[in-house]
């Protein structure tokens, strides 16, 4: 593998924006995104024989599967912004909140959302969706929406992802499988829970403020 792997977006130009924000990733085809701190040898070999994107987002949390249909939906505070807290569970139980609303108002299962640190086994944690942090979302007991954040001092980055489809294939990219990590990886996913992707991105724009959301294509 080589140790070259493309950003996810150009978090400088989005760092020097002044204005809170939010956008949409979205890709063609599936891209593996890194977690800002996480070894690139946690993949194998098969990433570049399947011609598989590999991105770096930043932030904490580990791999993430994103494919076209999944909700990659992420808000920038600056610092000036009222939203904005220099503590970094507020900020995730903020963005988490309106993910809980839209969810509440359109699943019929019960939605709960994460309100304590963060839970995982550190041999689970090479995959963003096998455990519990602040703010993320669970519909009756699995988790269907990923929260994590990148502080800078202009502001905060709080990135969240709902899967459209189950992402347990994804294993196959990893050079090592965990004991347990694939029945960790049982989560909810926007079939699941029956709802139209873009209805819910509706919903958020709305809720999160009346935010308009640009789409940023990944390539």
């Amino acid at each position: 593998m080589s140790g070259e792997v493309r950003e996810l977006y150009d978090y400088d130009a989005l760092r020097a924006r002044r204005e809170a924000f939010m956008v949409v990733a979205r890709v063609s085809d599936l891209t593996l995104v890194l977690g800002g701190h996480q070894a690139l040898s946690v993949v194998g070999s098969r990433v570049s024989r399947d011609g598989v994107a590999l991105r770096r987002r930043r932030g904490g949390g580990g791999l993430v599967a994103l494919r076209p249909g999944d909700l990659w939906v992420d808000w920038w505070l600056p610092s000036s912004d009222p939203r904005w807290s220099p503590d970094v569970g507020i900020s995730s139980r903020l963005v988490g909140g309106w993910w809980r609303a839209v969810l509440d108002a359109r699943v019929a299962g019960d939605v709960d959302e994460h309100e304590g640190a963060l839970e995982v086994d550190p041999e689970l944690a090479v995959m963003c969706f096998a455990g519990r942090g602040p703010g993320e979302i669970f519909v009756d007991g699995r988790k269907a929406v990923g929260v994590t954040q990148w502080r800078v001092r202009e502001g905060v980055f709080v990135s969240t992802v709902a899967h459209a489809r189950e992402t347990r294939d994804a294993l196959r990219y990893l050079r090592h499988v965990p004991p347990g990590l694939e029945a960790a990886l049982n989560h909810q996913t926007l079939a699941s829970l029956a709802v139209d992707g873009e209805d819910v991105l509706a919903g958020l724009s709305e809720t999160s403020g009346g935010f308009v959301p640009t789409s940023y294509v990944i390539a």
